[in-house]
């Protein structure tokens, strides 16, 4: 069997010849001491190769490129990251109006011992439960979901942090039917009223007013190749060039990468990520996580409420006046 039929099907283009070093490296890992054969040598000069070739990739990422790792299938999703870093996760569900949208996942939880309200946006990691979140596109009930769990969180006085990864809000007609631009917009109406913190991390995709609803938060944190933007780059280049092709080019003109938005102003710290993107370090990439979310709340613990609410609404007037 050659190298190019081991290669796995989610890879993206630019990664191929890591791939393709890594399954020689394995391939010559089984076949070193058999029959005497020591080929120790060559597998630590190809292990050098590969660490180099990693680096040179991923420290020049174009943003077409970033958006494709933030997309990745194999990215840690929100329901991983509430498993890793969160205890005692007591899932609340219904938005009390209408019905139960399993693209948003949200609860009470401890991070670290300190009771919090933890909401995300959950894409699913296969074919039956993507279906079942509906790719993490909420509709109408998920986001009055959202907004019912964070009045409820600041009725208990519980910070806030939510997990953002989607490409938006379902655009379907039976959402626009039941108030889609409505329920947003009064979930932002409350993320930006409650009197309690609230931490936002995009972990994957940011898209459009889908992503604001649930990242106006004290403190957004952003992983280093995760995107947010107002519109998706194909969305963009069937605006702009009436063709989706051109998403390539739509992706460097709307800004979307963590470091362009970071020198904007519009999030306050990037999480690096594990080299080679958080699919290749699933662990690392949480714990990373986790270490930023426990130092952010600690930043606001001693703080009064008046405060924390007036500190978040400066951020955003600041960030439309540019």
């Amino acid at each position: 069997m050659s190298v190019s039929e081991n290669i796995p099907s989610n890879l993206l283009d630019f990664e191929k010849p890591i791939v393709e070093l890594e399954i020689k490296i394995d391939g010559l890992r089984r076949l070193n001491g058999m029959e005497g054969i020591n080929i120790a040598d060559e597998v630590s000069r190809l292990e050098v190769k590969l660490d180099k070739q990693i680096r040179q990739i991923y420290t020049k990422l174009s943003p077409w490129q970033k958006t494709q790792v933030a997309r990745h299938p194999n990215r840690p999703h929100c329901k991983d990251y509430i498993s890793a870093l969160f205890t005692d996760f007591t899932p609340l569900a219904g938005d009390r109006l209408f019905a139960e949208d399993k693209a948003v996942v949200g609860g009470l939880a401890r991070l670290d011992g300190t009771a919090v309200m933890v909401i995300g946006l959950e894409k699913g990691s296969d074919t039956e439960t993507r279906i079942a979140h509906n790719f993490g596109m909420a509709k109408p009930e998920g986001y009055r979901k959202a907004k019912r769990i964070m009045e409820m969180a600041n009725h208990f006085k519980l910070p806030v942090i939510t997990l953002v990864d989607t490409a938006g809000a379902y655009p379907g007609i039976d959402a626009e039917e039941r108030g889609q631009g409505e329920a947003i917009a009064s979930c932002i109406e409350t993320a930006l009223s409650i009197d309690v913190p609230l931490i936002s991390c995009i972990i994957g995709e940011g898209g459009s007013g889908g992503a604001i609803a649930l990242a106006a938060g004290n403190k957004i944190v952003m992983l280093e190749h995760s995107i947010y933007s107002v519109i998706s780059p194909e969305g963009c280049a069937s605006i702009l060039w009436r063709d989706r092709g051109m998403a390539k080019t739509a992706s460097g003109a709307l800004k979307l990468t963590a470091q362009d938005l970071l020198s904007l102003g519009i999030v306050d710290e990037i999480v690096p990520e594990p080299l080679g993107g958080a699919h290749r370090n699933r662990t690392e990439v949480l714990k990373s996580v986790g270490d930023v979310l426990k130092k952010s709340l600690q930043e606001f613990k001693n703080l009064p409420e008046n405060r924390v609410k007036a500190m978040r609404r400066d951020k955003f007037i600041k960030m439309t006046r540019g």
